[in-house]
């Protein structure tokens, strides 16, 4: 079976979507204990035909956290109630044969965890490795918006698209999931396999315990200009070092010892460093007047600050009590030196 399909042809194949969500007692990096698995079989016209919470005896105590890994989240179920249910084994066929269903398009929300999860659990109890194809509607979403550099919580998407919620309950994460699929295609007057069609959202596929993530034509532009981006970047900031060391003043040199700025090591913000235009002409006339620059910021008696720079640079500046500057307020103490 082809790692690639299109959306259309994948979606004629199936005559019905299931939508389903994962819950885990504790997920570690090569640890997830699944407690319940929660699915919502409907129509092509959205019409529930199943709604399931099937519970599962984790065989592992809890251990809950956030998205930050804090501890404190809380399932909406008494947990105690999970060692009466079976272990995974002994509900394995019955996930497996909803989700390898030929007849099903498979849909989450942020699948390639939950599909993460269920390798997991497949590897801990040595059992044959799933092998479907799924969609994600968290990337149905940001396609549509177009808004790739944040990922969108379930909570955060029903809510714009007026969809009821009750979180962390694995059924109703799904039934939500596809209340939400059904909004968006409400929202264009199109059914879910032509909303996919229009994206060019591909699916996600995983077997043999290696999964590949679903995509969209849009993320893999946002994704290749990011990477553009982030090059052109590292290359300026590489040019900026060597500015920096090839033309740092000798200690004797007349500007370092008479220098009005003699006294002072300055340090930028990565933003300003990489914005080259500015950032050599800036060192320039720092050396000019005798000053130093350092790219650690807690060694600096000065910290010139790109606007919305809140990061780990300004913090240490701010710890060492460095001056902290903005960077128009800093360009206007020569601006007639840098025209």
């Amino acid at each position: 079976m082809p790692m690639a399909e299109t959306a259309n042809n994948a979606a004629n194949a199936a005559g019905r979507y299931l939508f389903f969500d994962i819950e885990c007692a504790c997920v570690f990096k090569d640890t997830a204990k699944i407690c319940a698995f929660g699915y919502c079989l409907t129509d092509e016209q959205f019409n529930i035909l199943e709604k399931e919470d099937i519970l599962i005896n984790p065989k592992g105590k809890f251990h809950l956290t956030d998205r930050k890994g804090r501890a404190g989240l809380v399932l909406p179920y008494d947990y105690e109630d999970f060692k009466k249910h079976p272990a995974f084994p002994k509900v394995y066929d019955r996930i497996r044969a909803l989700l390898e269903d030929e007849n099903h398009l498979v849909f989450g929300h942020a699948t390639g965890n939950d599909v993460k999860y269920l390798n997991l659990e497949t590897g801990r109890f040595h059992l044959p490795a799933f092998r479907f194809r799924f969609y994600d509607t968290q990337l149905i979403y940001m396609t549509r918006l177009g808004s790739f550099s944040r990922q969108y919580s379930l909570e955060s998407i029903t809510q714009d698209l007026n969809v009821d919620f009750t979180p962390h309950r694995a059924a109703d994460d799904a039934y939500a999931t596809m209340r939400a699929a059904q909004a968006m295609c409400a929202a264009e007057n199109l059914s879910l396999p032509a909303l996919l069609e229009k994206y060019a959202v591909l699916p996600g596929y995983t077997a043999k315990g290696r999964t590949v993530n679903g995509s969209s034509l849009a993320m893999k532009q946002y994704v290749e200009e990011a990477r553009r981006a982030r090059e052109e970047r590292e290359k300026a900031h590489a040019e900026f070092c060597r500015y920096v060391e090839k033309n740092r003043p000798k200690k004797r040199s007349p500007a370092v010892k008479y220098g009005e700025w003699r006294e002072k090591v300055f340090c930028f913000s990565r933003e300003i460093e990489n914005n080259l235009s500015a950032s050599v002409r800036y060192v320039a006339e720092i050396y000019r007047r005798g000053g130093m620059y350092s790219f650690k910021s807690d060694r600096c008696t000065v910290y010139v600050r790109a606007e919305q720079d809140e990061g780990k640079r300004l913090h240490d500046a701010q710890a060492a009590q460095a001056e902290i500057v903005e960077e128009r307020e800093f360009a206007a103490l020569f601006e007639e030196a840098l025209v």
